[in-house]
């Protein structure tokens, strides 16, 4: 299962982890982010002790979503060493994230 990514964890979690972060920021009310939704929780658990997986409600947490530029959702960026490595914009297939965890972790 996803972990909910939030500002006051986020450092902790994403920032200081030691493996590949992969972090969904979406919210309630958004349609693409309820269609992406379940392929970040398939990921969460085929990857599960590999690569951090989160979702972080852009409603509740602006302070991160305001820091890392979110503009539009949803918006799934990928953190190592602490930094983004790459991003994927809007909803997308779950080749594509895949294709892109295999490529960063």
């Amino acid at each position: 299962m996803a972990l909910e990514i939030n500002d006051s964890n986020f450092e902790e979690i994403v920032l200081q982890s030691d493996k590949l972060a992969v972090v969904d920021f979406w919210a309630q009310w958004c349609g693409p982010c309820r269609m992406v939704a379940p392929i970040i929780e398939e990921l969460s658990d085929e990857y599960d002790g590999q690569i951090v997986i989160g979702k972080c409600d852009v409603d509740s947490n602006s302070d991160s979503a305001v820091k890392f530029g979110i503009r539009n959702i949803p918006t799934v960026l990928f953190f190592k060493g602490g930094e983004v490595v790459d991003k994927l914009v809007g909803a997308a297939t779950k080749s594509a994230f895949a294709d892109k965890i295999e490529a960063l972790k």
